[in-house]
């Protein structure tokens, strides 16, 4: 029979008899309210890791006195602990994690007696014996009345009975700090720590209306809570930006932080987060409950009526020619600029766009990661690819240009693209042609072209519906 079937209900109520007895005769220890803080906040960074803030009422007498405050995480970091009050020192604290389970148990009697109680299945009366537990490894290895038994399942109803509760075995997490106080009396006491096992992300929707050319954009915030303890009417901010950690897993217990994620955008507005340090705190709006291994989810932000575009992007990484088309990609842009109706920071997270079919119904059509993005900055949602708007670039001709002797190669390029549109609609495709070395000059273009960057030459085409537009062009670079 296995350990957890083994202590039934009864068993468990002697446990907790033995538990308030224990508790009873530590004559330091002073036990207070219901078991768990009369106000908690709890702060969310990026890197499964929180600060959690509680506030609980104590009545404290004159002198050093030990007090326990379960209800903490149990993937509290220990050396993180702050506690203040009113004419308090703390003298030492200690933080107990050896949680009390049937197999805990088991563990501890090793060595001293227990009682065993089997039920007759046909007669139901009840025979108690008194037996030595010799080892709780695989299994459980008994001395009953002079003979050594193994207590296995062999279908008679067994339970078991423990005299006491061992005292480095608690119900919960719990951490216990012995105070000096100046006074007696009740006062308010505040515990800070930071803890594992609590993360969030961002997710967004975005339902976008082509012919509008507007999108309404819904933003969530997920809390993951496997810290080993519920946080109840918790005020909750999530903090979206990367901060220093020595070691984001001091107890090595196999949690492998994330890839840090990059900050993108060209913004220049102070957006509505609360900067701090330069990260950004997004305060929930209401106090949440989180409970143990539980994903909640709750609003960020919601705005209707925001401008978008669709941008069709084909980028080639070198000059070549292929002898096939390749579809463009396809995007949908907007702005959290104050003027779009978002006016906010966008921390990294995951953007979900869907479009409304003929009938009305809405159609998910892809998503893409958004990085973290301050207020003001250009958003694009790379959503698939257009199997109907293709682009096929050609090297016409190739030939080494004169350069300066600073140089060590300079070739002039002479383009072709070949941008194709299927679509009963007349489209706009951004072809980029990257692979540039320095001075990058531009001649003999049918459609202007712009240089974005030091590797980057930008041509905007333009093509009629269920028609193809020409792109050719003069480029001569060197390295």
């Amino acid at each position: 029979m296995t350990l957890r079937r083994l202590l039934t209900s009864s068993a468990l109520m002697s446990v907790m008899g033995a538990t308030l007895l224990a508790g009873a005769a530590m004559a330091q220890t002073v036990q207070d309210g219901s078991g768990g803080p009369d106000k908690v906040s709890v702060t969310i960074y990026n890197q499964n890791i929180a600060l959690v803030e509680d506030t609980r009422a104590l009545n404290v007498p004159a002198g050093r006195s030990r007090h326990e405050f379960p209800g903490v995480s149990a993937s509290i970091r220990p050396e993180t602990v702050g506690l203040s009050g009113r004419g308090l020192s703390v003298v030492e604290q200690n933080f107990d994690y050896d949680l009390l389970t049937p197999d805990k148990l088991m563990q501890s009697a090793v060595g001293d007696e227990i009682g065993i109680v089997r039920t007759n299945p046909g007669s139901g009366a009840q025979e108690t014996q008194r037996a030595r537990v010799l080892a709780a490894n695989q299994g459980v290895v008994l001395a009953v009345d002079g003979h050594v038994e193994v207590l296995r399942d062999d279908g008679v109803p067994t339970r078991v009975i423990f005299d006491e509760v061992p005292t480095n075995l608690r119900p919960r997490p719990t951490l216990s700090v012995t105070l000096d106080a100046e006074g007696a009396g009740r006062r308010d006491v505040s515990l800070s720590y930071l803890t594992t096992g609590l993360q969030w992300k961002a997710d967004y929707v975005a339902r976008y209306d082509e012919k509008a050319g507007k999108l309404d954009l819904t933003g969530w915030i997920t809390l993951t809570n496997q810290s080993g303890v519920t946080f109840t009417n918790a005020d909750t901010r999530v903090v979206a930006g990367d901060v220093a950690l020595i070691n984001a897993d001091p107890y090595n217990r196999g949690y492998q932080p994330p890839p840090r994620v990059p900050t993108r955008g060209n913004g220049t507005e102070a957006g509505g987060a609360q900067g701090l340090a330069d990260v950004y705190i997004y305060p929930l709006p209401e106090p949440v409950t989180v409970a143990n291994n539980q994903t909640k989810q709750v609003g960020l932000l919601a705005a209707t009526g925001v401008p978008a575009s669709k941008r069709y992007l084909y980028q080639a990484q070198s000059f070549d020619s292929a002898e096939e088309p390749a579809a463009a990609s396809v995007a949908v842009i907007f702005s959290n600029s104050a003027a779009s109706g978002v006016g906010t920071q966008l921390p990294a997270g995951v953007a979900r766009v869907y479009v409304n079919d003929a009938s009305g119904e809405p159609r998910f059509i892809g998503e893409d990661q958004v990085p973290h993005t301050p207020t003001g900055s250009d958003i694009v949602v790379t959503t698939g690819q257009a199997f109907d708007v293709t682009v096929q670039p050609r090297v016409v001709a190739t030939r080494s240009a004169p350069k300066a002797s600073y140089y060590r190669w300079r070739t002039e390029f002479q383009m072709e693209y070949t941008v194709r549109n299927a679509r009963p609609e007349p489209v706009v495709v951004e072809v980029r042609q990257r692979g540039l070395g320095r001075r990058t000059e531009l001649s003999a273009q049918s459609i202007e072209g712009e240089l974005k960057d030091a590797q980057t030459i930008v041509w905007r085409v333009p093509v009629p519906a269920n028609g193809e537009t020409k792109l050719t062009a003069t480029v001569t670079t060197g390295g």
